[in-house]
């Protein structure tokens, strides 16, 4: 097969639109922000396709497995699985605040703050309706109107019930199958196509992003900037690379094989970007696609690891530059109550923003007119947060794929190299060369 010539490397192409959009910004950005439609229209293209490849995948990956209590068994090892990641996340972003304090010293009184460049993020909040809202939100009104909309967890309740119900009727039901997978194939050949647009997306977006906010701007907050940016690197590098470690596969070979997917979100600001395209190298990489189904959208709403690290970091920030002291029963309170502010966040850029307003509403003592410190560089948090989701969503594949003993391991060391991800021997199972949870030997 004859290699691809170095510039028409997808995240070659990438990596130059990136710089080229960050220099435009900088150096002319009146004409960066004008570029603002090229990286919406790219976003919109992706979200466009979302809901079918979503509902495809998870109906035949359910189908497949004709077993309904290995459903229920996977669906509840993945949300253990966020459960216990999330938690991890938030307690790590209160730790990073207290450890390296990041608002010291801005000394700002919450008396001379414009609370009304906010106050839409507050309001937003504020009509929230709690988890009987979160629920109801979840079932669309109509089963079409899922896929219409778009939202995630919509699509998947109702991939969820086709696909059992398919599972149910058994052989009846297979030229349905077959037609749904079909269309699946059908589905990702678009996403093949709009991928090849991500240059254009992420050096509109990167362009708008510099040339509306301006790379000065950074400058006041790069103590908050650099203390969220290296708090999430150890979060990816430690936690998961030890998470990974005991999985059996190395947590930066992987990196390397979704890179296309993380320089996608980097130049677009949100991890949704590049959903699709991670759903499929998951499979590639020996993922079942029952699993992958059913982990990698579930996650995007419940495993948002960056944006759990940012929202206790992020309000700790705020009570240290108004110098509002925060009891320890305050701050477990925070912590409590983010485990389910955080909950149906998208990777959208400006969730993360509404997310954490609705969690000072926990803390009054921290005022929410206080966010207007971080408004002008929350663009740039979110890239980092997204970054870190969508890592994080993918360790938590491959993690439940193995927890349920399914993980391809030939295909896993075919993609990462198999002195990382070595196939574990056990003569007395079945599944021997092909699962295992552990690390080999």
């Amino acid at each position: 097969m004859k290699r691809k010539p170095f510039y028409a490397i997808l995240y070659v192409q990438v990596l130059a639109a990136i710089a080229a959009g960050v220099l435009l910004g900088h150096f002319a950005p009146q004409a960066a922000t004008a570029l603002k439609p090229l990286g919406d229209l790219f976003i919109k293209l992706v979200r466009m396709i979302i809901g079918p490849v979503i509902f495809c995948t998870v109906v035949t990956g359910i189908a497949g497995m004709q077993d309904m209590k290995k459903v229920g068994r996977v669906g509840g090892k993945a949300l253990l699985y966020f459960e216990a990641a999330s938690t991890l996340a938030l307690a790590i972003g209160l730790l990073a605040a207290h450890v390296l304090t990041p608002g010291k010293g801005f000394d700002v009184d919450p008396a001379t703050l414009d609370a009304h460049a906010v106050s839409g993020y507050a309001m937003q909040a504020a009509q929230g309706d709690g988890i009987a809202g979160f629920i109801a939100h979840v079932i669309p009104e109509t089963f079409l109107g899922a896929l219409v909309q778009g939202d995630i967890l919509p699509v998947l309740l109702i991939a969820m019930l086709f696909g059992t119900a398919l599972a149910l009727m058994g052989e009846p039901a297979a030229p349905v199958t077959r037609l749904v997978e079909t269309l699946s194939k059908a589905f990702f050949r678009i996403v093949g196509m709009i991928t090849s647009l991500a240059p254009i997306g992420a050096f509109g977006a990167m362009a708008f992003t510099i040339g509306r906010y301006g790379i000065v701007s950074l400058l006041p907050m790069l103590k908050l900037i650099g203390a969220f940016y290296l708090t999430a690197f150890l979060f990816v590098a430690i936690v998961l690379g030890i998470v990974a470690r005991l999985c059996g596969f190395s947590l930066w070979r992987f990196l390397a094989y979704i890179r296309d997917e993380l320089l996608i979100v980097l130049g677009t600001s949100t991890s949704e970007a590049a959903l699709p395209q991670l759903m499929d190298k998951l499979e590639r990489l020996g993922c079942p696609r029952g699993v992958v189904g059913l982990v990698v959208p579930t996650g995007y709403s419940f495993n948002l690891d960056g944006t759990n690290i940012y929202m206790t970091l992020a309000v700790l920030f705020l009570a240290q530059a108004t110098n509002t002291h925060l009891s320890f029963a305050q701050e477990v309170t925070l912590l409590l109550v983010t485990m389910l502010t955080s909950k149906g966040s998208t990777g959208v850029t400006g969730a993360g923003f509404i997310t954490l307003a609705a969690s000072l509403s926990v803390v009054p003592t921290v005022p929410v007119s206080a966010m207007v410190l971080i408004l002008g560089i929350d663009r740039f948090m979110s890239e980092c947060r997204a970054l870190t989701n969508i890592v994080g969503n993918g360790v938590a594949t491959i993690v439940v794929s193995a927890w349920e003993g399914e993980l391809d391991r030939g295909k896993l060391a075919a993609a990462l190299g198999a002195s990382d991800a070595q196939v574990s021997v056990d003569s007395g199972s079945p599944s021997a060369g092909r699962s295992g949870v552990g690390p080999a030997p």
